[in-house]
């Protein structure tokens, strides 16, 4: 399997992208739900990364550069087909090596609180990977849906 910076306007995207817009929708309300869609991950300030195994694509990530200078994780999201595989443990890993090598301060996210059970299982992921949980970051309001979580980055020599 590769992880690799790609496209998301890629017709074999497209059933990873909708699934995770789906997965939000279905997860919470309209105004509490920040998935992005394929025109938003095709912003320059985003870069877009999918996990590939020849070339089915598996799963997919990105990270949105912040003024701040922390860049905010978006659009996790793994295929049925990949589940239990450790993938979104490698894309996670993979959007944090990225963001550093880029001159990122920080990983920041939003994500589901634990009034969505569908997401018990990303914030549990988040905590294992030493993500804390912190104030709302650059462009949300306090929610009671979400939950915001940080974790630094290894600072570039």
């Amino acid at each position: 399997m590769e992880i690799r910076k790609t496209d998301p306007t890629l017709p074999s995207l497209r059933s990873l992208i909708e699934g995770s817009q789906s997965h939000g929708a279905a997860a919470t309300s309209a105004e509490s739900d920040h998935t992005l869609g394929v025109a938003e991950l095709s912003h320059p300030a985003v870069q877009f990364f999918a996990a590939f195994e020849d070339e089915t694509a598996l799963g997919c990530g990105a990270f949105k550069a912040l003024r701040d200078g922390t860049a905010e994780v978006k659009s996790v999201f793994v295929s049925k087909a990949a589940r239990g595989r450790g993938l979104a443990q490698r894309l996670m890993d993979h959007l944090a090596s990225q963001a550093a090598e880029a001159g990122f301060s920080a990983l920041v996210l939003e994500t589901g609180s634990s009034l969505c059970p569908e997401y018990d299982a990303a914030r549990a992921l988040y905590e294992r990977l030493g993500y804390a949980y912190c104030p709302p970051i650059e462009g949300y309001s306090a929610d009671p849906m979400s939950a915001f979580m940080r974790i630094s980055l290894p600072v570039k020599t």
